[in-house]
């Protein structure tokens, strides 16, 4: 049975169920952050997936950074799936600005974490569910 690595499930808010993947909103407010994690059991590496389950990654992934792109315009959308402290397969989508806090280096290690206020979570939340499903990607 599938189980979010207790890691990912302390240092994010769920947004919500896809096809393939739980969706998370990083509790670091530095920087528009989200995660996919497909729901698949031991997965550690994305050519682990079955051929299926990776078309499907893609997709939500497309549909994830096309959503970014419009919502924040960042200037870089990295995308990565290190997994050096979490080994359960998850994919991170960062959207990163030329005036962030640790630009141009990477995110992690850089800076402490900076918390989201409830009423901008809920915001991001919602405007982000509404932006993935204009792709055609269902919330189950």
């Amino acid at each position: 049975m599938f189980e979010l690595h207790p890691t990912l499930d302390a240092d994010t808010v769920r947004i919500g169920e896809l096809p393939l993947s739980l969706l998370l909103l990083s509790k670091d407010a530095n920087y528009p952050w989200f995660i996919l994690v497909p729901k698949r059991v031991g997965v550690k590496e994305i050519y682990e997936l079955s051929a299926n389950d990776r078309q499907e990654l893609m997709h939500e992934s497309h549909c994830l950074s096309k959503a970014l792109v419009s919502l924040f315009s960042p200037h870089k959308l990295n995308i990565a799936t290190i997994g050096n402290m979490v080994p359960q397969l998850h994919m991170h989508h960062i959207c990163r600005f030329r005036n962030d806090i640790c630009w141009p280096k990477p995110v992690w290690g850089q800076a402490h974490a900076s918390a989201y206020p409830k009423a901008q979570a809920a915001t991001v939340i919602s405007n982000l569910r509404n932006q993935v499903a204009l792709c055609g990607l269902v919330f189950i």
